[in-house]
């Protein structure tokens, strides 16, 4: 970064510290924004500061809102018996666009991650528990990654609420529409085997 005047590097710094945006596409950005049109630039920073301003958690189920509700939350055709646990709201939006849920949502904000200082006082499974107690639920979609922190979450998630006697279920994991199966990893198939249907 040496070489820039003062106003650059402090932008080259600020982008850098996006996660996956190394040093050298953080230049390339502070690059394209120096001769980008004030106008743009302008808009770009009016944008961001929106984001901010605006963008709240739904008190209701903890996905990014505009107002106190989220659209989802909102939608009065929504079956509210049944929630989908998911980690964070871009696994809410990758459901959405499947368009094969219309169910309501509960985001937890993170998985189990003890070395990372994760615990369950981390995640949203209080207001989880609090939601399912005030509201008639019958059954609860766990959708965490199906990473170890994302299986710990949904073991945990089956604990607290089989004790409850309601419904969990999981995901299905396996091989991918589309497939083949001989580029298919070890754990996917492993999953696929164990979590088979009938025909």
């Amino acid at each position: 970064m040496t070489g820039y005047p003062a106003p650059i590097r402090r932008l080259i710094r600020e982008l850098s510290r996006f996660p996956g945006i190394g040093e050298k596409t953080a230049t390339r950005l502070a690059a394209f924004i120096l001769h980008a049109s004030g106008e743009d630039a302008k808009r770009l920073a009016e944008s961001i500061m929106e984001v901010k301003e605006k963008i709240r958690l739904c008190a209701c189920c903890f996905n990014l809102a505009e107002d106190n509700l989220c659209d989802v939350c909102k939608d009065p055709a929504r079956d509210r018996e049944i929630i989908c646990v998911v980690e964070e709201p871009d696994s809410l939006i990758a459901i959405e666009e499947s368009g094969s849920f219309r169910g309501t949502y509960h985001v937890l904000h993170g998985a189990l991650s003890p070395l990372d200082g994760i615990g369950p006082d981390s995640l949203r499974l209080r207001e989880l528990l609090e939601r399912t107690q005030r509201h008639q639920v019958k059954e609860i979609i766990v959708a965490t990654n199906p990473s170890v922190q994302g299986e710990s979450t949904a073991l945990l998630i089956t604990k607290m609420f089989k004790e409850k006697g309601t419904k969990v279920t999981r995901i299905a994991l396996g091989v991918p529409v589309g497939g083949d199966l001989k580029y298919v990893d070890k754990m996917t198939l492993a999953k696929s085997i164990e979590f088979r249907r009938g025909m």
